[in-house]
């Protein structure tokens, strides 16, 4: 590959991957089954999806991927974005960003939730993956095995069917480094490490959380510390030696609880837009969000956005969960995620500054993009929503 005989694709590719590899002390390979891409337009702007258009111009045989290879959310629903008051000149990256994923055989699968919606990895599976909650999922949870995967490094392996054989490949990088133990129970999970190496094993859960409590807690360990691997021992996938971490231990309570949610609180402030996305919603949790919604009406000047994989949406629409939302003003996007969807020139648009979510990832993140962001439940959320203020 390197030396071009599969073409200038793969000579690229091979070469990035030997560039990342080195600066990691990576000694080999290792082959990947899946690789799982980050190449939101948000991030491409044109300078990216031109560079896309330059390698997947190139022949059919030297341009395909040789692993199944899937996308991270997008910046634009092309149903709703007219709503999201997102422009044409958007739209129109997008749809080219779309096309030239397509010319490599990627599968536009357009989800954050790819284990809970296309086909999970299983422990010891190898993967080339990109978004920080995926990864810690499946690191975590499944045990499968991936580092963070900017874009490049990630439309790389898929090209070339490899990663570097570095960090969360490494039995070595997966043994516990710090030890937390919660002494009260949290209402939920998404209620933190500060490298990307570091592992946190987390004691004291007292009953086993489900698909959706793990997914959100894994994906604000990533977003508030950078976290792609936790152990919650006799839940999380690793054999039991390696979630062992040295002493001393860290209590997290109530008080430490409160504390965090306290940091994004607002009580009666005016709501401008509530969003449930960050990670995309589950089917269960689509569902929740109509029964919580069911016979009520959103406040004129609150926006509502649920945002979802295009798999569950389908499935939502066959379910008549999407009727029973949208039913309320809410609006339902598939395939987004709200802060890889503009959300700077959404908010600049709709005039929107307090935001309500209940995904802890999101609030941390939204900040940055001139938002002031409230941390609740979803009923809260919910009950926000209607009230037009902060409940």
């Amino acid at each position: 590959m390197l030396a071009g005989e599969f073409g200038a694709v793969r000579r690229w590719a091979i070469g990035h991957q030997i560039a990342v590899g080195e600066f990691f002390d990576a000694e080999d390979f290792v082959p990947v089954s899946q690789a799982h891409i980050m190449a939101d337009t948000e991030s491409l702007g044109e300078a990216g999806v031109r560079f896309l258009e330059g390698l997947a111009a190139a022949p059919v045989a030297e341009r395909r991927v040789r692993v199944p290879a899937i996308t991270d959310p997008r910046g634009i629903d092309f149903a709703v974005y007219r709503r999201l008051r997102q422009t044409a000149e958007m739209a129109a990256l997008e749809t080219r960003a779309i096309d030239a994923l397509r010319a490599f055989g990627v599968l536009m699968t357009d989800t954050c939730i790819n284990y809970q919606t296309i086909m999970a990895p299983v422990r010891g599976e190898h993967l080339a993956y990109g978004d920080t909650g995926v990864v810690i999922y499946s690191n975590s949870v499944l045990g499968a095995r991936s580092n963070f995967e900017g874009g490049p490094s990630a439309l790389a392996a898929a090209l070339t069917g490899r990663t570097p054989r570095y960090g969360y490949h490494l039995d070595a990088c997966r043994r516990g480094t710090q030890r937390f133990r919660l002494t009260t129970a949290p209402n939920d999970l998404s209620e933190c490490c500060g490298s990307c190496w570091e592992v946190p094993v987390v004691e004291g859960i007292e009953s086993v959380p489900d698909s959706d409590a793990l997914k959100h807690f894994g994906t604000a360990l990533a977003s508030f510390g950078s976290v792609a691997l936790f152990h919650m021992p006799g839940i999380t996938a690793e054999e039991p030696g390696i979630a062992e971490a040295p002493r001393p231990i860290t209590n997290i309570g109530r008080d430490e609880i409160e504390a965090l949610l306290a940091r994004y609180a607002a009580p009666d402030d005016k709501l401008d837009v509530v969003v449930f996305t960050a990670p995309q919603l589950s089917l269960f949790e689509m569902e929740a969000v109509a029964r919580a919604l069911d016979g009520r009406r959103v406040h004129p000047d609150t926006t509502v956005i649920v945002g979802t994989s295009p798999e569950i949406k389908h499935a939502a629409d066959r379910m008549g969960l999407t009727t029973r939302i949208e039913a309320s003003g809410a609006v339902v996007a598939q395939g987004i995620c709200f802060y890889q969807s503009y959300a700077r020139e959404m908010a600049e648009a709709n005039g929107w500054t307090r935001l309500m979510t209940n995904s802890a990832k999101l609030v941390n993140i939204i900040g940055g993009y001139g938002y002031r962001p409230v941390l609740a439940s979803l009923e809260r959320c919910v009950d926000s929503a209607v009230a037009g203020r902060v409940r």
